[in-house]
Order: structure tokens, then sequence, then C-alpha cells
């Protein structure tokens, strides 16, 4: 088999002289000894030309999707690149507030906000709080007192499909997300928040899925959301300012996947939004927005191990066993999801061995790749990478089987700097009483 496919790795990746992978300037074995493994390592360039991509693609505003990958310095990281953020829960919001993210550039989020959730929202001023239910309605409208009105948006259960696995499908009927358009429960949150004197309506917002490589997914989003702006124009008389299509836009995993630009999608979903409000003759001129998550953040993110184990099965698979597994990425047993891996010191050599790299949990089906091509010579000792585990690795870390969570490490211009740090042993015993 071929070498390395270098293109899955993020834009400052090259093979330094010595034929070891550097990212932002920095060798990934030099990582490896430095900090230890399992490692996440991002590469800053990438996360900073990913959220500017996004201000150039959606000038009407882009808000980072924090549950991909959340930390104090990635939140700060996306505060200076002038995106906004979305958060789900309330220690999302208080890790972004912590951090000294703006409140008027948070979006909360979240199927079942509870009581406290939302008082620690409104005590904050977050710009807008994305609706998802009657009942929890009623709450914001119980708690919702004085000056400023709470500015809430309607999210839309839009009844498209994404095309992508049924776990992170958020757009249909069958969904634990938001108000049904076509039932026309989203048009009567809309009228209900218009109608109510404490909160003001701030635009509708939808979500059809994750890891989407279908535009004209996002088109058919976008096509019924001009819709419902004119039925709310028609029902209530009020403008709608704000057309959020969330996030979702997918990413290469693999040498021969095939994404979507974050430039193309967003060129062709404007392109769908203008045609849409001519043709439907609204009244509104709202901005259209956007939520990005994975597509920023994983493609930045790599995972460092070390082989411990290599074991040959006479008649069956070789499994290559490292020092991590589903409590570092809990993708590969959540949705099947496909990575590759290479040995970052020999990444140009050939790579014949088909192989199983296998974690160290006491699960059979902790496999973080099936059938990843290795050098033949891989032995214990080696230091092996799975690319773009930017998001939802270290979001989804476990301690399942008491092993402490994995650093993170940002580098950039040849230095490397820690924002999170291991977890140690006392850790896993810190709460107990």
């Amino acid at each position: 088999m071929s070498p390395f496919d270098l293109s899955l790795l993020p834009r400052t990746a090259c093979v330094s002289s010595d034929g070891g992978v550097a990212v932002g300037g920095v060798t990934l074995a030099d990582l490896a000894e430095r900090f230890g493994t399992p490692l996440y390592v991002y590469d800053e360039e990438e996360l900073r030309a990913r959220c500017r991509e996004y201000r150039t693609a959606f000038p009407g505003g882009a808000a980072y999707a924090a549950k991909a990958f959340l930390c104090t310095a990635m939140a700060r990281l996306v505060a200076e690149e002038g995106l906004g953020i979305d958060v789900a829960t309330g220690g999302e919001l208080h890790v972004v507030l912590h951090a000294g993210f703006p409140p008027e550039r948070i979006t909360f989020h979240g199927n079942n906000k509870s009581d406290d959730e939302l008082r620690a929202a409104l005590d904050a001023r977050v710009g807008r709080i994305a609706v998802d239910s009657f009942d929890e309605l009623a709450r914001i409208e119980a708690l919702a007192s004085g000056a400023p009105a709470p500015a809430l948006q309607v999210r839309v259960t839009p009844g498209v499909s994404a095309h992508t696995h049924e776990f992170i499908e958020t757009g249909t009927e069958d969904s634990k997300f938001g108000f049904s358009l076509d039932r026309g429960d989203a048009l009567e949150a809309a009228r209900r928040i218009v109608e109510h004197p404490g909160v003001r309506f701030a635009g509708i917002h939808c979500h059809i899925g994750s890891q989407v490589f279908r535009v004209d997914s996002f088109e058919r989003a976008v096509e019924k959301m001009v819709g419902l702006v004119r039925a709310i124009e028609d029902a209530t008389g009020a403008t709608v300012d704000e057309v959020n299509i969330g996030g979702g836009l997918g990413v290469r995993y693999l040498a021969g996947d095939d994404a979507p630009s974050i430039a193309g999608y967003g060129a062709a979903v404007h392109e769908t939004f203008a045609k849409a409000l001519a043709d439907a003759g609204v009244r509104s001129r709202p901005v259209l927005t956007t939520e990005p998550g994975r597509s920023i953040a994983a493609p930045a993110g790599l995972t460092l191990y070390r082989v411990g184990t290599v074991k040959r099965i006479p008649g069956g698979r070789t499994y290559v066993a490292v020092d991590g597994g589903m409590s570092d990425n809990l993708r590969p047993v959540t949705y099947g999801a496909r990575y590759e891996a290479f040995v970052p010191t020999r990444a140009g050599v050939e790579r014949p061995l088909v192989a199983t790299v296998a974690g160290k949990h006491c699960e059979q089906g902790d496999l973080l790749v099936r059938d990843a091509q290795l050098p033949v010579d891989i032995a214990v000792g080696d230091l092996l990478v799975t690319p773009v585990t930017g998001a939802y690795a270290h979001a989804m870390a476990s301690n399942y089987n008491r092993v402490p969570r994995p650093a993170v490490v940002f580098v950039r211009d040849g230095d490397a700097r820690l924002v999170v740090r291991r977890e140690t042993y006392d850790d896993l015993t810190r709460l107990d009483i």
C-alpha cells in the first residue's frame, strides 16, 4: 500500500529533514516525548484559518459550535477570530464565560434546558436563546422579567434528511430537537414569542445533522426556512432578522472522502437563500448565519498514541494495541466512525500491513481503526497517530476503566503550549467522599 496521504493533516504539516512529521513547526515525536501519550494535538493556525474562512463565507455571522471541542483556550481563540459561539449546557456556558467570551455573542441551545441553566443564561445576558419546545418557552416566559428582554430564536425541525448516521441526523420529523415545521408548531412558537411583551423575537434556527456531505440538503433546508419566514410575516406582521441554518458540514476522515469546501458551501446556500427570498416575496431582509463545529475543529486535531502490544493471530487479524482507546475517542464505538492511522517517524514508507488498531479497554468493541494500513515492521514502542480527531474526541472523552483523560496541546510557529493538562490518578478520586 502507498505511504500515508499527508493531505489529511493540518495545513502546517510537513515532513522534516529526518523523515518525521511536524505540525505547527514541532515534530510529533518531540511532542510525544515532551507531553506523553495519548495526546491531543491541535494546529492553531488551522483552527484560526477555518474561523476566518467562515467569517468570509458568512458575512451575516457564524458561531462556533462548542460541543465539537471546548476548553478555555479554544473559547478565547474563537473570540479573537470574531466568531460567535453556541453552547448547549450550563457547563459549556460556564466555560465560555470563564474564558471571557462576550456574552452578546453567545447562543444558548439545548433540548431540555433546566430552570437553573435558563437563569444562568438570562443573568449572563447571552445574545440569543434557541427555544426548543413549548415547555421551555413557558419556563422562559415565567423567568424573564425586566429589561433587556431576552432574544429568542425558534429552533425548527424542517423535515429534511441530511443523509448521515441516524444518531447525528437532527432535522427529520422524528427528532427530539425543535418545533415541527410541517405540523405548524414552529409558526405557533414564533407567534407566541412575537406576542409576548417580556421577550424579543430574534429569528429562526434549524440544524439538519452532522457530517453532511450533500450541500443540496442544506439548500433544501434553506428553502423551507424561507417559507417559514413568509408564514411568520403573514401570521404576525413581524419581520424576521435572522435565519440560522446550523452547522453540520462534513470533513474528510479518509483519503478517499470528498467533502465540500467552506467557501463552496457558503456560496451555494447564499445563492439558494437569495433566490428563495425573491421567490417567496418576503418583506423581511434576514441575514443567513451558520454554526459550524466539526468543520473548524476536526481537521485541526490529531491524537498521538504509543504502541504497547502487537498481536498477530494466525489466520486472523493483527491487532496493534495502543495506550488509549474508547475513553479518548468514542466515535468509532458510537457511530462506527472510520479513521486512518500512520507512524509519524516513517510517514513516507509503504504500508502493506492491514491491521486493527485496538484500545486498552475491557471491551472487544474498543477498536479505533479497523483495517488500518501500517508499515510491516510496526513494533512495540512505535508512535501511532490518528488524524482528524479535533472534534468529538476530547469533547466525548471519559474515565472508563478509570483511565485519566489526555492532555491537549496547541502548536503554532514552532511553539507548543499546554492548554489542558493531563489528568492524574489523584484526579480520579478528587470528587469521592
